[in-house]
């Protein structure tokens, strides 16, 4: 189970990773779900930051379940932004991140991970 969870956190920190730097560098397919929502450009750019120590967080043992959580929070807003303005299969990858974020939380949580 532990290699799962290592898969898991693996699938996290590349999406996060590309996506945040995306979002840092103001790449337009990374951040036109900003102003579509409403959203100022500045908070493209707090949510990329996020998504980047979120990232590394993941892999550090006292603040990996911290990090899940955050990311599984962006992934909720990820979801209702392709829910309500993109076609539904647009959104499966912030789907599988949120549940590899709840895999990492519940296996956390026992403190599983090693």
């Amino acid at each position: 189970m532990k290699y799962v969870i290592w898969v898991a956190m693996a699938i996290v920190t590349l999406v996060m990773l590309m996506g945040g730097i995306m979002k840092l560098t103001g790449n337009p397919m990374a951040t036109t779900s900003f102003s579509v929502l409403g959203l100022p450009a500045i908070f493209g750019t707090f949510i990329g930051v996020c998504e980047v120590a979120g990232a590394i967080g993941i892999w550090l043992r006292k603040t990996s379940m911290l990090a899940a959580s955050g990311i599984a929070i962006i992934m909720l807003g990820a979801i209702y932004y392709h829910v309500m303005h993109t076609p539904l299969a647009e959104g499966i990858p912030a789907f599988v991140v949120l549940l590899c974020c709840a895999l990492i939380i519940s296996r956390r949580g026992t403190g599983v991970i090693g």
